[in-house]
């Protein structure tokens, strides 16, 4: 079959260079398989005039009844390909938003689109960066990555969040907490509860006793565990309060400047794969917004 294929190539364009370019492979490559099989009929299929060549009366028989055998071959494996191959992807996702909304729906896409194969990968969650490694990535940026094809999804909402114990532990006096109390912080926002204090107008008191973790899954459990108050990621944890693992400090939100970006490559747009991800992500996540 090898050598019938570069035959009818050959013959197609009249030159084993062009074949060659085709197929992938060398001039030469392309001249020792149809020697080969030649040999094998013994019969020539060329005449060959210097650079020039031309089909024989043999090799005009043998192109018109094999190109469209090959022909027909070639759409039977693009058929089998279309139907029965299963595309892959991988997908970059910080792992807060991995194991709280982006897998506990995962069923609802793979239901859809059972032929594509997800990769996940649950990469540092602080850096702004689309991973080298992942097709797509759902990732937090400050404002859309520059090169890429990048699509908002939601932002960043934080809200004070703490274990019903320890709420009922606290002295609250209306709108204000009277007494310190220790504060769970997440590393990368060293910031954040002064900016929510600055911005919903509650006086949060000083305190010395601070919990700094490098993860949104780490300060959502340590806040669960009644460690302290935190700051906790929504919508990510809003299957916390449903079951009542937390509770609301206060109701205020602070909306952060960063957002959730639906990312990729831009070439990559083009894959069909990557289509039906991004336009299942839009729609499911919309509400979000």
């Amino acid at each position: 079959m090898r050598g019938i294929r570069t035959f009818c190539v050959a013959a197609r364009h009249l030159s084993f260079r062009l074949a060659a370019e085709e197929l992938f492979v060398s001039a030469s490559a392309v001249s020792h398989q149809i020697k080969s099989l030649e040999q094998e009929l013994q019969v020539p299929l060329f005449e060959r005039n210097g650079r020039s060549i031309s089909l024989t009366v043999a090799g005009e028989l043998l192109f018109e009844e094999a190109n469209h055998a090959v022909s027909r071959i070639d759409d039977a494996f693009q058929q089998l390909r279309g139907e029965y191959r299963h595309a892959s992807l991988r997908v970059s996702v910080q792992p807060f938003l991995a194991s709280e909304l982006f897998v506990p729906r995962l069923n609802e896409f793979t239901a859809l689109y059972p032929h594509i194969d997800i990769h996940i990968e649950t990469s540092n969650e602080v850096s702004e960066r689309h991973p080298v490694t992942a097709d797509v990535s759902i990732r937090l940026f400050r404002t859309p990555p520059s090169g890429l094809a990048a699509e908002r999804l939601f932002p960043l909402r934080l809200v004070p969040a703490c274990s019903p114990g320890f709420r009922d532990s606290l002295n609250l006096v209306g709108w204000h907490l009277a007494k310190a109390v220790p504060m769970v912080v997440h590393s990368s926002r060293p910031n954040a509860w002064k900016m929510w204090s600055d911005n919903s107008g509650i006086r949060v008191p000083q305190t010395s006793n601070y919990i700094r973790l490098d993860s949104m899954t780490a300060v959502t459990r340590a806040a669960e565990q009644g460690l302290g108050a935190a700051l906790v990621s929504l919508p990510m944890a809003r299957s916390w309060f449903d079951s009542g693992r937390l509770v609301r400090l206060f109701d205020y939100e602070l909306v952060t400047p960063d957002n959730y970006y639906f990312v990729c490559e831009k070439d990559q747009l083009q894959r069909p794969e990557v289509i039906a991800l991004r336009d299942w992500v839009m729609q499911s996540f919309a509400v979000n917004r």
